[in-house]
């Protein structure tokens, strides 16, 4: 085994379950042709309210993925999960692989909402049926470390676990924590975030948001960097990826898909867009410093893309900070315009995506967008050839946190 201070942390496993695909070649093949699937409500409850157009995960069966006596314990978001965590390992080549030891691996998610239907439909239940019409699991159901719990109780994976109770940012700080558990010893770790927030319950809890778009035009609802922009759509879904030690990777012969190479968190408090500027700035600096990476590098920029005006602005300005001439310059993207912004899992999404984009050499397009109104290089129509060795993936959360991931390509990329 590699000596702690020598080990690299490396992506050799992607799982998504995502509103435009269930698999990776899905995702990715919807990702790279700009195809939108944002469209209006379609769940129970939702004919009363304001929130009229999310992206949905449809086709799912839960069913399909995990044992009986799992379900009936665990939230729809968890259900995402344990889906992407099993698809990440299989890309991964560690199903059925016998690793040291079953301490050899752990499990770290990232969650914002919890379990939000699994709550309504129990809280249904006692105001309507009574309390013995409660089941035992809602106090762990909604939790928000229940898909660590349970991916690892599935598994047997006794390493390191963990969850970050963030917003938004904490898809990117999972990411991180996993690549540090790597570096300090643990052989590999599956980490990322996935959400259910389209539950009647969650969507009032929701409707607090100033961000959240109002819109009943899918095509308009959500436009970030555009001069009609007015707000995000929310989504549900996310992803999961297998971190793991690269020389413990190349020994069994994986694929090394990406580097884990920086990271970088700062906190500038919630609804402060303007502050915003600074702090996303800074991460973005940390995350380059850390990798070891020039400002001029930076092949693409995964956007944060809240569609606030005043936040796209202090985005773009921050780009401009910490990327200097570069930061004008270098090719932007936002593909969850097309899909919608599912809370700690968007930046896991982008992360997918811009694993996926170094891997094809190809910058998928923002979906809807086209009256950019920012000084920056915004990907738009269709996807862009580019030859990419190094990505950028921005997150902020409604609370205020701000993070940034730089990626390095792996061994499979095309020039």
């Amino acid at each position: 085994m590699s000596q702690p201070h020598s080990r690299r942390a490396v992506i050799t496993g992607i799982g998504v379950v995502a509103p435009n695909g269930l698999s990776v070649d899905t995702f990715w093949k919807s990702t790279q042709e700009g195809i939108a699937v944002l469209d209006r409500v379609t769940r129970e409850g939702f004919g009363d309210l304001p929130l009229r157009v999310a992206g949905e995960v449809r086709g799912f069966d839960p069913a399909a993925h995990a044992e009986d006596r799992y379900l009936v314990q665990t939230d729809r978001f968890t259900h995402f999960a344990m889906a992407a965590a099993d698809l990440a390992f299989a890309d991964a080549g560690l199903t059925g692989v016998d690793l040291d030891s079953p301490f050899s691996v752990g499990v770290v998610t990232a969650a914002g909402s919890g379990g939000g239907e699994f709550g309504q439909r129990e809280l249904q239940q006692l105001w309507g049926k009574g309390s013995r019409y409660v089941g035992p699991y809602q106090s762990i159901a909604w939790f928000y470390a229940a898909s660590t719990g349970q991916i690892s109780i599935r598994g047997g994976y006794k390493g390191p676990c963990s969850v970050v109770a963030s917003d938004e940012a904490g898809g990117l700080d999972a990411i991180a924590h996993a690549a540090r558990a790597v570096r300090r010893g643990t052989q590999a770790l599956v980490v990322g975030a996935t959400e259910a927030p389209l539950a009647p319950y969650s969507a009032v809890c929701q409707l607090g948001y100033p961000e959240l778009s109002t819109l009943a035009d899918p095509d308009r609802a959500y436009r970030p960097f555009s001069a009609s922009a007015c707000g995000f759509v929310p989504a549900e879904g996310g992803a999961m990826l297998v971190v793991e030690d690269e020389a413990a990777a190349l020994a069994r012969g994986a694929r090394v898909r990406a580097v884990v190479a920086g990271h970088a968190a700062t906190f500038t408090g919630a609804s402060r867009w303007q502050e915003s500027r600074d702090g996303l700035a800074r991460a973005v600096e940390g995350a380059l410093a850390e990798a070891g990476c020039a400002p001029e590098e930076v092949d693409v920029v995964f956007a944060d893309a809240l569609g606030i005006p005043a936040a796209d602005r202090a985005e773009a300005l921050a780009l401009a900070d910490a990327l200097g001439r570069h930061g004008s310059q270098v090719p932007v993207t936002a593909p969850k315009t097309g899909i919608g912004r599912a809370y700690c899992g968007a930046p896991v999404l982008d992360t997918a995506a811009a694993v996926l984009a170094m891997e094809h050499g190809l910058i998928p397009p923002t979906p809807n967008v086209y009256d950019i109104c920012h000084d920056m290089d915004l990907v738009t129509s269709r996807a862009r050839p580019a030859r990419l060795r190094t990505a950028l993936v921005l997150s902020r959360g409604l609370m205020g946190s701000c993070a940034a991931l730089v990626l390095r390509r792996g061994d499979g990329g095309q020039d």
